[in-house]
């Protein structure tokens, strides 16, 4: 007997008369303890379905056709107050971004606690031990200390937590997790992913997990429903989904799947040196945030050296906290490295300021992972990619001749120059990150996660531009990753960075296939969907 079922449901978009559909003709049922996986690309309606059961829709967009039945009972058709009642306490929802979804302003235990005074469960000191067994149960390491703690004192993979420990603390039958696991490491995300399974085991919840990534669903999905445009276009066992689409959409998913069995050799490289770092160090000192508590001081990169070679890609790896990103915000001086050097050209970058550094930056240039907060929302395009431009007294109509040149080159049509950010898609709008990264001629770029948040096709799309472009314009690039398949598919050799230092380095084919520390043969296991990949292989 199932527990949630959706028939027919049709979630419809802000309009007038000529009416879109976020979601049209969904059906679907989910049975106790079964864990539904929903995949496609952003757009394709899986994260507004999910919302359409928690009753959580925009402002503008309704549901207007359908029904949604729980419990025996229609929950499209109760009040906002009916749906208070049960959201949280019968259907919980982990979401995508815990760093926005949690309040930076409360204490992590207060805003546990809130779950219960919402729904009018325990009392005062009751609720502080129920939050702090619930930060037990979901792993957080020293709990004690977390209750106390506010959001952005937490790691990613920690505030994840914290919101699967909201969503259980009243025990729900259903929890919907979207996209839960997005952006992080390897190590966490298996964490995550077998927390979930855990309880789901332990205390017979069904789950609906929203997600672009197949290693995932074939890990952890009993069923799968693939969404397109709004619409359901296969569905079935995972084995059935992944193994044997029937659906050209699907199998043009699954092919954009990054894989670490198709590492291909690479050409020989030109040895020439184009970026030297010796010896690179960077101190954080942070508040404990009491009054007479003691600062706390992370070593974020420890001794870092290496040497970039012209044409060449090095992917830099690790978990969270392994100073992966702070390396490239130390060699593009968005944050000054203590010591060490961090040679250019034979210019060092590292300590310069004023002009001359001015004069080096744009050598080095960077993508960032997020291009929707890295890019000013109230600036045009055509602003967005010339301001640099500009600042290295390059004529305005120069810069916008360039600028349309730009987009051209990054397959973007040139109209795109009176639009703003929000109006492009996620793809898009890191396509413009990069274009804006190659606006100054650099001969290095350094991509930070820069397709971490893409769907399986549009990172495949961005991978693609860049190795171009590289071979285009013959740049040398820092690749920074989380995800190992990403660097299999892009890298001529991989850092491996841990706590701050780098622990192994080499060809991509060696670190991946026989790496020398145990730290790199961690990371290579966490990989979700490994059988599946083998299984794929094999198939082909």
């Amino acid at each position: 007997m199932s527990l949630l079922s959706i028939r027919d449901l049709a979630i419809a978009l802000p309009g007038g008369a000529d009416r879109r559909y976020a979601a049209k003709d969904i059906n679907f049922d989910l049975a106790a303890g079964e864990i539904l996986c929903i995949v496609g690309e952003s757009g394709s309606g899986k994260s507004m379905s999910a919302n359409a059961v928690m009753g959580l829709l925009p402002e503008g967009v309704n549901a207007v056709g359908g029904t949604i039945t729980f419990d025996g009972q229609d929950i499209l058709g109760l009040s906002e107050q009916q749906m208070m009642a049960l959201r949280g306490r019968r259907i919980s929802m982990i979401f995508q971004e815990p760093l926005s979804a949690l309040n930076p302003l409360m204490r992590v235990g207060a805003q546990i606690a809130e779950v219960f005074e919402a729904h009018g469960e325990l009392v005062g000191s009751e609720r502080r031990a129920r939050a702090l067994t619930l930060l037990k149960e979901v792993g957080i390491p020293d709990p004690e200390s977390a209750i106390r703690a506010y959001p952005f004192q937490l790691s990613g993979g920690q505030r994840q937590r914290v919101m699967i420990a909201m969503a259980l603390a009243l025990e729900p039958e259903i929890l919907i997790a979207d996209e839960p696991t997005t952006a992080l490491d390897v190590t966490t995300q298996a964490q995550i992913l077998e927390l979930i399974e855990d309880l789901r085991r332990s205390r017979g919840m069904a789950v609906i997990f929203i997600t672009h990534d197949f290693g995932v669903v074939a890990d952890i999905a009993d069923r799968v429903i693939v969404m397109q445009t709004g619409t359901i276009v296969e569905t079935g066992t995972a084995d059935e989904v992944l193994l044997k689409p029937q659906h050209p959409y699907t199998r043009a998913l699954i092919d954009a799947i990054p894989r670490l069995t198709r590492h291909d050799e690479v050409a020989p490289i030109d040895r020439k040196t184009v970026l030297t770092v010796e010896g690179l160090n960077k101190t954080f000192s942070t508040s404990s945030g009491t009054f007479f508590g003691k600062r706390r001081v992370v070593k974020a990169v420890q001794d870092v050296s290496f040497e970039l070679y012209s044409g060449e890609t090095i992917g830099i790896v690790g978990e969270s906290g392994s100073g992966k990103s702070t390396v490239g915000r130390c060699l593009v001086r968005l944050i000054n490295p203590d010591t060490g050097r961090v040679m250019v050209d034979g210019a060092d970058i590292a300590h310069m300021s004023g002009a001359d550094l001015r004069d080096q930056r744009r050598k080095m240039q960077m993508i960032f992972q997020d291009p929707f907060s890295s890019l000013n929302p109230r600036a045009r395009v055509s602003r967005i990619l010339t301001e640099g431009l500009i600042a290295h007294n390059v004529p305005i109509a120069d810069a916008m001749v360039k600028a349309r040149a730009l987009l051209e080159m990054v397959g973007l049509d040139p109209s795109a120059m009176g639009r703003f950010p929000h109006e492009f898609s996620g793809g898009q709008r890191q396509r413009i990150g990069i274009a804006r990264a190659l606006a100054l001629d650099p001969s290095i770029i350094i991509a930070d996660e820069a397709v971490s948040a893409l769907d399986v096709s549009i990172q495949a799309q961005v991978l693609d531009l860049l190795a171009d472009l590289k071979t285009r314009l013959n740049l040398s690039m820092l690749f920074i990753t989380h995800d190992l398949r990403v660097a299999a598919r892009i890298c001529d050799r991989i850092i491996v960075m841990q706590k701050g230092r780098i622990v192994e380095v080499g060809p991509t084919g060696k670190v991946l296939h026989d790496p020398d520390t145990a730290y790199t043969r961690s990371l290579l296991d966490a990989i979700p969907g490994q059988d599946y990949e083998r299984a794929l292989a094999k198939a082909e």
